[in-house]
């Protein structure tokens, strides 16, 4: 096989940790004969630096002619701290979504036994947990059309979805659950908001087209509750871009850290693949980060845009015996972690790439 990548490293730790994605693309494919070429841009606060765009065109166009992104992280406290900023590192990558059509984030919440006492709940809740996470990514506020009054002092931000937006995301979370435990739990804030009436009404009609999946709606706040409360209950779990935002961050507690949990967005083309932690400039360029995510995030896209089922299966293993021989970087180390195996992002990396040998 043959496939072009775009690495985008994007601000803050990104270049650190895509570093070791691309490492173990290049492991692969060196240990399964496929070949991988690779090219860089920018985006974020680095494409702003450079550019001025968040989003600069040839990174666009580098991105539409590529098989795949692996993307870094994206954001810089500069932003953080002035609300008031016009351009913005996360405008990029809300551009890019909308022009790749990536309307499906997949955010799979994947429970490695070694880490269960990383997590801040008990490990018999977790144990057994294994969630995917299908997060709209097109849609509401933030697509919607944004005010601010006259006088600055008060704003509104439209939560806006189309019937065909939600069509298409709960149908790859029914054909994802039909060959996962046949469960499907939609979330949503229907009892109050007229968008997710709009939701709720026709995920409905699309379970119909899916009798052997058991679907169950259930409220935003509840969801958040039940999630920390019984983890183990939920399958698929299909929600709106700002519902999903937050779940999906609330839920890398149950694997430990966002240092550990990969996502997909993808559409009808090229899918894009990043870790979902942020740029995390105070550990930037002190060999800190976890790059676990990122490698993750490259199993997620062999399996997903190209088929290799196998190779994303080692990655996934190289991983959990990197794990079992008490290996681990300081974001997923406690208090028994043997402190000559906390390792930094380079030397983790690198146990990743001894075990997929």
């Amino acid at each position: 096989m043959k496939k072009h990548i775009l690495v985008i490293p994007g601000d803050g730790i990104g270049p650190e940790v895509t570093t070791w994605g691309k490492a173990v693309l290049e492991k692969i494919g060196q240990q399964f004969g496929h070949e991988f070429t690779f090219d860089e841009a920018l985006m974020g606060h680095a494409g702003i630096e450079a550019t001025g765009n968040p989003l600069p065109d040839e990174t666009l166009e580098k991105a539409k002619v590529s098989d795949a992104i692996l993307f870094g992280a994206i954001g810089h406290i500069k932003y953080d701290n002035d609300p008031s900023a016009k351009v913005r590192p996360e405008q990029g990558l809300l551009k890019i979504r909308k022009e790749l059509g990536l309307y499906a984030n997949l955010r799979p919440i994947m429970l490695f036994d070694e880490l269960l006492d990383a997590s801040s709940l008990k490990p018999e809740i977790l144990k057994g947990t294994d969630i995917l996470f299908f997060r709209e990514l097109t849609g509401d506020v933030y697509f919607g059309e944004k005010k601010r009054s006259e006088d600055r002092n008060t704003a509104s931000d439209l939560m806006i979805y189309s019937r065909y937006e939600v069509e298409r995301i709960a149908i790859k979370a029914y054909e994802a659950a039909r060959v996962r435990g046949k469960k499907l739990c939609s979330v949503d804030k229907a009892n109050v908001l007229e968008a997710s009436r709009l939701w709720r009404e026709v995920v409905q009609e699309i379970a119909k087209q899916y009798p052997d999946v058991e679907t169950e709606h259930m409220f935003i706040d509840n969801a958040a509750m039940q999630l920390v409360k019984n983890p183990k209950k939920f399958d698929v779990v299909l929600t709106a871009n700002l519902f999903g935002d937050i779940l999906t961050d609330e839920a890398s507690q149950i694997a430990g850290s966002m240092g550990m949990l990969a996502s997909a967005s993808v559409g009808d083309g090229t899918g894009f693949f990043e870790p979902i932690h942020g740029s995390a400039h105070d550990i930037a360029g002190q060999d800190k980060a976890n790059p676990l995510a990122s490698i993750l995030s490259v199993a997620l896209m062999l399996e997903i845009s190209f088929g290799l089922k196998e190779e994303a299966k080692l990655i996934t293993s190289a991983i959990d015996k990197t794990l079992k021989q008490g290996y681990r970087t300081g974001d997923i180390a406690d208090a028994n972690t043997d402190k000559s195996k906390i390792l930094g992002t380079t030397a983790m990396g690198q146990k990743v790439l001894e075990y997929l040998s």
